[in-house]
């Protein structure tokens, strides 16, 4: 019997390990683009978060996420993520 190996991720935010599929993964796309991916398959340089706004709130201060994505983040987005991340926490 063998198990399989849990994937595991550091959070930008918090910079806990984390089981993979319990965080959200925050992609950068060809086009620039700054989103969520819910589904952790798109397609991008991706930087992981916990599922929780607080982490969002500590990677913005840190610019945790800016370093992961390589890019500059601006404001409006780190509050459309954390809309979105307010949808999935419900």
């Amino acid at each position: 019997m063998t198990s399989k190996k849990v994937p595991m991720r550091q959070c930008v935010g918090c910079g806990e390990m984390k089981n993979k599929r319990e965080m959200i993964r925050v992609i950068k796309t060809s086009e620039n683009e700054i989103i969520l991916d819910a589904t952790g398959k798109k397609n991008g340089r991706g930087a992981y978060l916990c599922a929780d706004s607080e982490c969002l709130k500590k990677a913005e201060k840190s610019k945790g996420l800016e370093r992961s994505l390589k890019t500059a983040i601006l404001k409006e987005i780190y509050e459309q993520l954390e809309e979105e991340m307010e949808a999935i926490e419900k």
